[in-house]
């Protein structure tokens, strides 16, 4: 019906089945990548879930425009709203709305990980309020993981969105910038410790401290510093039980944030015991915009005291064996990324975190009609990172069986001499600016069955 957002790997349309046309709309998200075998993952893991804030998987599989070509897609369901921190500029919530909200995608969280997952990039742009009701959704399960699933990304490209990353991924880097022989293993507490973020955010319109022990900040994570900076001083308006439990998911130790589930049931707990000033609003709606809404987000700024401090690691007891983590085969944190400084943090925010599959929050983002002339405008058909099915391989030299042919990306290809936009016409892919097409393995003739020889009279 509309393409409805664009993203680094894939786009998104709101779109009904073309036999039933008087169905509710959907959302289809179509891979940009060839054969993208995250979709395939998101799709499996999302299977997997079943929960009320999760959008409901509906269908999966394969677009082939033409032979050479598949582009995987997914069907879910659709969700009309805004994203988190844009829905809470607009309607002004108060701390109890906010706690059954947290406490909802909690939930969503524990659901996930009974059923083997992570989600590893929760953050407000993947969060989306539902107009009708207020409800929130979890969404973009990109960058999601389930035990069993094969990992594809190298070290150097771990998901996840830097400014929401749990401490205990940033003390598994090593000073000396050598990027570990085995990556880090995220945990479900380090989609809690992400969600506590979100919430600090979302009632603070500020980041917390990065809990990088690299960074000038870090000494905010010592315990009789957390004070200085809970959402309650950042806003007198969020009430303590509302605070105390951001504080308790910003745990420096992740056995202290507990489950998703213990987490959600406390949030339950406060949301019905508290009382008339659980329902005064967060924001009176005169204070400046929140950061998150606009590209220049605000850490929390508080003035050192000038003894020297100790890096909290260090100075807590009990993390000494912070580095002997579980490494049991999900996605990996690299050294390769250097921690994030304020100005950069909404960059980080409105990207996604390493996800192939594009941000569900792009199903609220209008594109100018310009940029969507047509579908093929909006799929940069790019050489594919490895050989197509049938394509001839360069030898243990490098070199094609053909002098007319080179090797890119492991296969052989042939350039062609047509101009750029002629190229998917010519069952081309672009590289370098230039169209090539690739050298396919000629056809072995059959060995056994009937022949080929015409009997016919």
């Amino acid at each position: 019906m509309e393409l409805r957002g664009r993203g680094s790997f894939g786009i998104v349309f709101r779109a009904v089945h073309a036999l039933q046309q008087d169905a509710e709309p959907v959302a289809l998200k179509l891979a940009v990548n060839l054969w993208d075998a995250r979709f395939a993952r998101e799709a499996e893991l999302l299977s997997r879930i079943h929960h009320p804030a999760v959008p409901r998987l509906l269908d999966h599989g394969h677009w082939q425009p033409r032979q050479t070509l598949s582009f995987p897609w997914l069907v879910m369901e659709w969700i009309e709203g805004l994203p988190l921190y844009e829905w809470a500029y607009a309607q002004r919530p108060s701390s109890r709305q906010v706690l059954q909200l947290l406490a909802r995608l909690a939930r969503a969280l524990d659901a996930t990980h009974s059923a083997g997952g992570l989600h590893r990039d929760v953050k407000g742009d993947n969060i989306l309020v539902r107009h009708s009701d207020a409800q929130p959704f979890l969404t973009d399960f990109g960058s999601g993981h389930f035990l069993g699933a094969a990992t594809l990304t190298l070290p150097a490209f771990p998901p996840g969105t830097l400014a929401y990353r749990s401490p205990e991924a940033w003390r598994y880097i090593p000073r000396s910038g050598k990027i570990p022989a085995i990556p880090y293993s995220p945990r479900p507490a380090d989609d809690l410790f992400a969600l506590g973020v979100t919430a600090y955010r979302l009632i603070t319109g500020k980041y917390p401290p990065v809990p990088n022990p690299e960074v000038e900040e870090a000494w905010l994570w010592l315990p009789e510093e957390h004070a200085r900076w809970t959402a309650r001083v950042c806003n007198a308006r969020c009430i303590p039980e509302l605070s105390a439990l951001v504080s308790r998911m910003l745990s420096l130790r992740p056995d202290a944030r507990g489950s998703a589930r213990e987490v959600a049931e406390a949030l339950e707990q406060a949301a019905r015991r508290t009382g008339r000033e659980a329902d005064v609003p967060l924001f009176t709606g005169e204070e400046p915009r929140p950061a998150g809404l606009f590209p220049r987000p605000q850490h929390v700024t508080v003035q050192r005291p000038p003894r020297p401090r100790r890096l909290p690691w260090l100075a807590a007891a009990g993390l000494g064996g912070a580095l002997a983590l579980s490494v049991a085969g999900l996605l990996s944190v690299s050294r390769s990324e250097e921690p994030a400084p304020p100005q950069l943090a909404e960059k980080e925010e409105s990207r996604d975190g390493g996800t192939v599959a594009v941000g569900d929050t792009a199903l609220t983002t209008r594109v100018e009609p310009e940029r969507a002339s047509s579908v093929w405008s909006a799929i940069a058909v790019e050489l594919p990172p490895k050989p197509l099915p049938g394509q001839q391989r360069p030898d243990a030299s490098g070199r094609c069986p053909s002098k007319v042919q080179v090797a890119i990306n492991g296969g052989c290809w042939r350039k062609v001499p047509v101009d750029l936009k002629d190229c998917v016409e010519w069952d081309g892919f672009e590289y370098r600016g230039a169209c090539y097409q690739p050298a396919l393995a000629p056809q072995r003739p059959a060995t056994s069955g009937p022949s080929n020889r015409d009997d016919s009279p």
